[in-house]
């Protein structure tokens, strides 16, 4: 039994669970949920990953894993899912790092005004991010919706998940009104049970 270090709010994480879900290893992966800060990592967390990051997934025939991107790409060869293939595996995992760049982006707006003291927050950071935010959706909207309207692979989910987050945490910004094609895959994507299975509170 593998065991992963986990956050329900963290989209990083549910690109693990979505994984998990679609390839059929829920019986193999015990979830450990915490609730570190920035500022105060959880010892659990440590003791898998020196840096205290989330998620991690410990192994019982190896040295734990750490980054999503690292962990998904080990469960995706445990089983064959094929989830990384090889015809088209830069391309995956380049829109893959896009949607991960749009996840650090939005978990950083949202460090800014739970960790700084409120005569802290820069705003002008907050907005930085969101405009790489903003850049990266719609790079996908204009250049990546053939691939995701292909075959399902890792991106999809990065992608989906990343997505949900900005719903999630950034509601009142409307990242939809210029992507419209990629506002469309999302709101079909997003049905999936392992999305539904993985939505967070």
């Amino acid at each position: 039994m593998m065991t992963l270090i986990a956050a329900i709010p963290s989209p990083f994480v549910r690109k693990v669970r979505v994984l998990i879900l679609e390839t059929g290893q829920t019986e193999d992966v015990d979830i450990v949920y915490i609730a570190p800060t920035p500022v105060s990592p959880d010892e659990q967390a440590m003791a898998a990953n020196p840096t205290g990051k989330i998620p991690s997934l410990i192994r019982e025939d190896g040295p734990a894993l750490y980054d999503s991107r690292v962990i998904t790409r080990y469960l995706d060869a445990r089983v064959g899912a094929g989830l990384y293939p090889e015809a088209r595996l830069w391309e995956t995992l380049t829109l893959e790092a896009t949607a991960d760049a749009i996840m650090d982006a939005g978990v950083l707006m949202v460090y800014e005004h739970r960790v700084r003291p409120e005569d802290k927050v820069f705003d002008g950071w907050i907005e930085a991010q969101w405009g790489k935010i903003e850049r990266a959706v719609h790079a996908i909207n204009d250049r990546w919706m053939s691939h995701l309207l292909g075959p399902m692979d890792m991106s999809h989910i990065a992608v989906g998940c990343a997505l949900a987050y900005l719903d999630f945490r950034q509601p009142e910004r409307d990242w939809r009104s210029r992507a419209p094609e990629l506002a469309a895959w999302f709101s079909e994507f997003d049905t999936r049970p392992s999305m539904q299975n993985t939505r967070p509170e």
